[in-house]
């Protein structure tokens, strides 16, 4: 297996620096992992590195996607695959830097998914069942054909319901028969992650609050505005991020400006907190705890020492 670097936080932890600075200092390309940051036109909402903080490391996976696009998963990891190998290919290290823990876990495992695309035929037939006959017996066939799946789901989980029964109709294989095979499937690349946090979280709650007021100042209503003249439609995946779902709001006149500022970075704290509970459960994560303020010389002087131990740097 090959090796790559992965670089992983919550929010506003650092990680786009942390990103550049190991790239730079171990001869690597930057992949960014985020769901969000893949879309064309929204720089300032999702923090995407701009080019003076790329400082001229080669960046990839950002704005590769339309704004009116719905990406998945398994679509990222079959692109950050290709983009991944190439890297390899010319003998530089990928560092995947993100938080989007679902598509890192995705491209490390290289398992592919279980049948079943959203938006498509068997998904939108589930669709319809659903709004015309309600949830009950959507969940009384999951009860008879996935019972381990209907009882770990709360039957007000709509989206994981449909998901199962997606799988199950498109393959005649239930999810969690299939998340049992990939389990025992080694992954793909052979991941080293280091991954970055405030040893008090109110340290890391006034950053996320400090972003918030900067992509303000930066223009962040402005860009959902161009967006929807543009023509991506306000229910448009891309547009239920954090940040542009809010400022949404303050453009149809459903809230104000100090409103929306207020619940973005009330989501982004939630958000972040999300991001640790799925980050907990990795053990093989190699954890750097920022004190007060992010001391980045020496986080780079811990993280070389583990990456020359692993042979990276």
């Amino acid at each position: 297996m090959a090796k790559v670097l992965c670089v992983v936080g919550p929010t506003a932890t650092g990680k786009t620096k942390m990103g550049v600075l190991l790239a730079r200092k171990c001869g690597g390309e930057v992949v960014s992992v985020d769901s969000m940051q893949i879309y064309r036109g929204m720089t300032i909402g999702t923090a995407a590195p701009t080019p003076e903080e790329m400082e001229n490391i080669p960046h990839h996976m950002i704005a590769v996607a339309d704004p009116a696009e719905q990406w998945s998963a398994a679509r990222y990891a079959a692109e950050a695959t290709a983009v991944i190998d190439g890297i390899l290919a010319r003998g530089k290290l990928p560092v995947l830097v993100g938080g989007t823990g679902l598509w890192l876990d995705a491209v490390i495992r290289g398992h592919g998914f279980a049948g079943g695309c959203a938006g498509g035929e068997v998904r939108a037939r589930l669709q319809r069942e659903l709004e015309a006959g309600g949830m009950e017996p959507l969940l009384a066939e999951l009860r008879r054909v996935d019972p381990d799946s209907a009882r770990k789901l709360h039957p007000a989980d709509t989206k994981r319901i449909l998901r199962a029964l997606e799988v199950w109709r498109e393959t005649g294989k239930t999810i969690s028969q299939h998340n049992a095979e990939t389990k025992a499937v080694p992954p793909r690349y052979d991941a080293v992650y280091l991954g970055f946090q405030f040893r008090d979280r109110e340290d890391m709650r006034r950053l996320i609050d400090l972003r918030v007021d900067k992509m303000v100042e930066e223009g962040l209503l402005e860009e959902v505005r161009t967006l929807l003249t543009s023509g991506i439609p306000p229910t448009a995946t891309a547009l239920q991020a954090i940040g542009y779902k809010e400022f949404l709001g303050v453009l149809t006149g459903e809230r104000s400006e100090a409103e929306a500022i207020a619940e973005v970075k009330l989501r982004s704290r939630q958000y972040a907190k999300r991001q640790l509970t799925w980050l907990r459960r990795n053990p093989d994560i190699h954890w750097f705890w920022w004190e007060k303020e992010r001391d980045f010389a020496r986080a780079l002087q811990f993280s070389t020492e583990i990456l020359s131990a692993e042979g990276l740097c």
